[in-house]
């Protein structure tokens, strides 16, 4: 009969295809495991796993380097440029060696004479991005994941408008999946104000077309090239805690002064590039700060990259530890590497606690987590999990005087899919800080033990297996 032809060969040219697009996920995967994983769903199940393939089955982002080679020529040329202007406040020589790999990867150095601020939680952290807004001059440049038509985001979007209309030129970068439901009138609003605003597209360029898996999930405030803002606050409702299925939102920003923001705004411009195919004229020339003398490095990572710069910025902070490590992160899904860095600093005496939420947000990753937790706690690594509200913020400390906050979780998603930005500061005085500001959630937090995950029934320990075996599946 012909429909059973039709049928035949419809599954004949399915199963080729799922064949041959397991060849390249063998060729491409970034691991063993995913490679097996994608290949073995390919084989068996191409009705469904080749659109999920070449929808979720990439990790890396094209056109994007190229764009830095030749049409962003003028950003690698700025790059120099800054290096040049900033020379005097540049740290090299005299830092410490473990230190230096730092610098290796990002592409501007360790920089003195900048100020750096812990802002706690939603409040605070806009409260300072509006007052300098408020300021503004010359420019202001804001770039953020996640952007809602809500009480917080109309609140900005007055803010930025009403220096708008003083001649302030103000420019605005949203992720166009995070940001996916914003309105229309939002947006027109902001056009009809004169201010520039656009999506980044990482479904745009040769070999990203239907590409889901990437995010650009930096949040930047960039205000004259003299203050930046960087951290884990999206603008949305619920960063200020007014979203009653989480309650308080538990996250941190930093406000930065001096010649590291010039860092800061390089990442905006390169995005912003990418987005429009313009350069804004900025300012570059550095300006130190007046009162603080604290040594920050910059480091944007994504995956574009040539290696994996967040991975390593994990890894590298993690063996350079003596005495702690803290981190705070709303996911744990870490790469090999990281759990292995994670167990030998535990097993060589470091003090390593890891703070993760107790309510999730992302029930897959919150699984995840699970088994991840029972492979390093019996080596010594400690868990805890923050109980009132929802905890969002990426910190890291190291000893007393290592510290970064920003954008980057502690998962395969920051690691290699996603555009990040952390701020680093070799200070004690702003270690000090973020030891006190940890401190204060640990109160909050209980901890969380190897066998939590073996005490669950059957069905729940499953679902954990499950939810881990689609981690390497990037």
């Amino acid at each position: 009969m012909e429909w059973i032809q039709e049928i035949g060969l419809f599954a004949l040219a399915a199963h080729s295809i799922g064949i041959m697009t397991a060849i390249n996920a063998i060729m491409k995967t970034r691991t063993s495991q995913g490679a097996i994983a994608w290949a073995l769903t390919l084989f068996m199940f191409p009705y469904v796993a080749v659109p999920a393939y070449w929808i979720f089955g990439r990790n890396r982002f094209h056109g994007y380097v190229e764009a830095r080679r030749s049409e962003n020529r003028g950003v690698q040329h700025i790059t120099n440029e800054i290096k040049g202007a900033a020379d005097e406040y540049l740290v090299d020589e005299e830092l410490p060696y473990a230190l230096r790999t730092f610098q290796n990867l990002a592409d501007f150095p360790f920089s003195r004479r900048n100020s750096i601020r812990l802002l706690i939680n939603g409040q605070a952290t806009f409260d300072a991005i509006f007052a300098a807004i408020d300021k503004a001059e010359k420019y202001v440049l804001v770039q953020f994941y996640i952007m809602r038509d809500d009480d917080l985001g109309r609140a900005l979007q007055q803010r930025l408008i009403e220096r708008a209309k003083a001649g302030v030129h103000v420019s605005v970068l949203y992720d166009e999946i995070g940001s996916y439901g914003l309105s229309r009138k939002y947006v027109h609003a902001f056009r009809e104000a004169g201010i520039e605003i656009v999506p980044f597209h990482t479904t745009k360029g040769r070999g990203n077309r239907f590409q889901l898996n990437f995010r650009n999930h930096r949040k930047v405030v960039v205000v004259d090239g003299q203050t930046a803002f960087v951290g884990g606050h999206n603008v949305g409702d619920e960063y200020m805690g007014r979203d009653p299925k989480f309650g308080p939102w538990r996250d941190t920003h930093v406000e930065l002064r001096g010649p590291a923001v010039q860092a800061v705004q390089r990442s905006f411009l390169e995005d912003w590039n990418w987005a429009t195919h313009e350069l804004l004229p900025v300012e570059w020339v550095p300006k130190p700060a007046e009162d603080d003398n604290q040594q920050v490095l910059v480091l944007p990572s994504g995956p574009a990259d040539e290696f994996e710069r967040c991975t390593l910025f994990f890894v590298q902070s993690i063996n350079m530890a003596e005495r702690r490590i803290w981190i705070a992160s709303p996911y744990f899904v870490p790469d090999p590497p990281v759990i292995a860095a994670l167990q030998l600093a535990a097993i060589r005496g470091c003090d390593v606690r890891i703070m993760l939420p107790e309510r999730p947000d992302h029930i897959l990753v919150y699984l995840s987590a699970f088994s991840f937790i029972a492979e390093a706690a019996p080596k010594g690594v400690r868990f805890f999990r923050y109980e009132p509200g929802f905890l969002h913020q990426k910190v890291v400390l190291i000893d007393d005087d290592f510290a970064a906050v920003g954008t980057a979780n502690l998962d395969n998603r920051s690691f290699h899919l996603n555009f990040e930005i952390m701020i680093a500061a070799a200070d004690r005085k702003f270690a000090a800080d973020v030891a006190k500001m940890l401190e204060e959630d640990f109160t909050h937090c209980r901890e969380a033990h190897a066998d939590e995950l073996a005490q669950q029934s059957y069905l729940f320990r499953l679902t954990v297996a499950l939810s881990r075996l689609m981690a390497p599946i990037q």
